[in-house]
């Protein structure tokens, strides 16, 4: 079986009896085993504003959502946020944004050098596209990782997703990223309209490709104040098989049971981390501005106060028998 073959691929995600799919989810979680072991890795989420001048039609971010309540952290409140992050012993902060042009370039070096001389803690960059200069000048300022997710690598697809962008350029930011040396992250959304099984294994196949280092997975939720409102939301088991067969791919990428997945009405995280995620992301937004972030609906852990989500972690964890690293 020639697992790198997109046809394959596309049969295992096809895969819908219990026992086929009991075998896929152990092969993943013996690769995820052998290759990232069993500790589960924490990454501290901060995000510091909901600003987007970006139009995706999945997103209740983007510009068009006028009902939405815009804000955006100080320094103050983002450092404060860090260290409970660090208190928490959690050594990887995540500083997230809509895709916002007003964003100063300058103003964020300055908050990354902040905390680099504050804490020994990794910090990780999602604030979409920019220009290679900003890239840099990140990086020169202590930034580790950037997460950018392609959300679909079919070309026709996401630029029928993505008014007035355009995907070559997001190929060129990620090329950018790992020019510069950022351990760079991508992801998809499952279930996005129109997204086929083979378009899926495609993607599979460019993660592999690319080499990433970490890879986001969640299903699609719609979003009311979207063109997309009303769409049917992805399918939980697709997700998983999606993220059992990028495990197995891709071997040693860090792979997120992410917050997406655990808003599905019930949380489907630890299906994740038994199907090959070795990531979880506490949120430590100040709890007056997590619901404003609304990428999508129903949210999960919106009204808990900041970091409350962490203690959660090691109960997770403990559940299927492993540990926090």
């Amino acid at each position: 079986m020639n697992m790198y073959d997109a046809k394959e691929l596309e049969r295992l995600l096809s895969l819908e009896d219990e026992k086929s799919l009991l075998e896929l989810y152990e092969q993943a979680d013996k690769v995820r085993r052998k290759y990232v072991g069993d500790a589960i890795l924490l990454r501290g989420l901060i995000e510091f504003s909901n600003y987007c001048g970006k139009y995706c039609y999945y997103c209740g971010l983007n510009a068009t959502n006028r009902s939405l309540e815009r804000y955006r952290l100080t320094k103050e409140e983002i450092l404060d946020s860090v260290s409970q992050i660090a208190a928490a012993d959690i050594k990887t902060v995540v500083l997230q944004s809509g895709e916002n042009p007003m964003l100063r370039p300058e103003w964020l070096a300055g908050l990354i050098k902040d905390i680099k001389s504050r804490y020994e803690i990794a910090v990780t960059l999602s604030v979409g596209e920019r220009p290679r200069e900003d890239y840099k000048l990140w990086k020169d300022a202590g930034a580790d990782r950037y997460l950018l997710k392609i959300e679909t690598s079919d070309k026709k697809l996401y630029n029928s997703l993505h008014y007035g962008m355009d995907f070559e350029n997001r190929l060129r930011c990620l090329r950018d990223l790992k020019g510069l040396g950022y351990e760079t992250g991508s992801g998809i959304m499952v279930g996005l309209p129109g997204q086929t099984l083979r378009s899926i294994a495609n993607d599979i196949l460019f993660f592999k490709e690319w080499d990433f280092d970490m890879i986001g997975i969640g299903p699609f939720i719609p979003h009311g104040k979207t063109p997309l409102a009303g769409k049917q939301a992805g399918d939980v088991n697709l997700v998983l098989k999606t993220l059992a067969l990028t495990r197995i791919v891709t071997k040693r990428a860090n792979l997120p049971a992410t917050t997406a997945l655990g808003s599905l009405g019930k949380d489907f995280r630890v299906e994740g981390l038994k199907a090959g995620a070795n990531v979880l992301m506490p949120n430590f937004t100040p709890a007056p501005y997590k619901k404003l972030y609304e990428i999508y609906p129903n949210k999960r852990c919106i009204s808990e106060s900041t970091g409350a989500c962490a203690p959660c972690m090691g109960s997770i964890a403990a559940s299927i028998g492993r540990t926090i690293a």
